[in-house]
């Protein structure tokens, strides 16, 4: 029997619910299945559809979100749901069926310059990861994602992050990304089509880097809603140039917000004018006399 832990997960939508895995579910890419018929290639997506209240499901990487009708509330049968999928898991049974065919996919791989000239970001129009995930070294990304390990193969990658639909790299000064964009491009997109693994499991995160992702619940009502203006407002700008800034911590006295600060955005010259003069200012604006100042870790 498989060590698999559940947990779940609320969300904005008081309808849906996250039981999110510590491993991985599939290699990438996400499915939504809004009735029986259309889950043919999800033994688990079947069975779920199988409880009358759930009404929309949606498996990723690492969690299985699902849309309930009116009929219950989450509270009266989130257990049990979590206990169902977790034993499901544990027992070694398949979550989707994924087909391998001699044909390639359809993939487009485009180079972005960031804000940090250091970094470079490769976007895709396949989903490669629910959750972000930052590697220092081929060691750290060996344990878990094959494409970060290929991608160390470079001599001039430094570090690896790897987020919903793209790869920001960092590089070290040997060499300008005029000279070796093209090469890593070709790459990542062969890699891709070919169907290999992105994420095999999820990496260990150091606890004082770690984002918040307890429910809501837990949080206290400042906390809830720094994580909200983060997400609504500051993470879409910051991983359209490839980074992501994800909470770690409010503290009630001193009124500190503690940020972490991933891909482009670790390391970056602007990064530091940015936060003062975006992120902090745009909290103190919407949450008065609540923020004194924001820091940031990078990640």
């Amino acid at each position: 029997m498989k060590d698999i832990k559940i947990t779940i997960q609320e969300t904005n939508n008081n309808a849906i619910i996250k039981f999110v895995s510590n491993s991985i579910l599939i290699n990438g890419g996400s499915y939504e299945f809004t009735n029986i018929d259309e889950a043919k290639n999800s033994p688990l997506a079947q069975q779920l559809f199988y409880l009358p209240f759930v009404k929309k499901i949606f498996v990723t990487a690492n969690f299985i979100a699902i849309q309930r009708f009116d009929i219950v509330e989450w509270s009266d049968v989130q257990e049990e749901v979590r206990e169902q999928v977790e034993t499901y898991l544990q027992e070694g049974n398949t979550v989707i069926k994924e087909e391998r065919t001699n044909k390639k996919e359809a993939i487009e791989v485009y180079a972005e310059v960031t804000p940090n000239p250091s970094v470079m970001k490769f976007g895709t129009n396949k989903a490669l990861t629910q959750t972000d995930v930052e590697f220092k070294n081929i060691d750290e990304a060996s344990k878990s994602s094959p494409l970060a390990q290929a991608l160390f193969v470079f001599p001039f990658v430094k570090e690896v992050f790897i987020s919903d639909n793209y790869v920001s790299i960092s590089k070290y000064d040997m060499v300008e990304w005029n000279e070796v964009y093209g090469e890593v491009r070709t790459f990542i997109r062969e890699y891709l089509q070919e169907g290999k693994t992105i994420l095999k499991e999820l990496p260990k995160q150091d606890e004082s880097k770690k984002e918040i992702i307890v429910s809501k619940e837990d949080l206290s009502e400042t906390s809830a809603k720094i994580i909200d203006i983060l997400d609504e407002y500051i993470k879409p700008a910051v991983a359209s140039d490839g980074g992501n800034i994800a909470f770690q911590s409010y503290n009630e006295e001193s009124k500190r917000v503690s940020v972490i600060l991933q891909g482009a955005c670790s390391g970056c010259p602007s990064s530091t004018i940015t936060l003062k003069n975006g992120i902090e200012t745009m909290l103190k604006e919407m949450l008065p006399n609540k923020i004194n100042e924001v820091v940031a870790i990078n990640g």
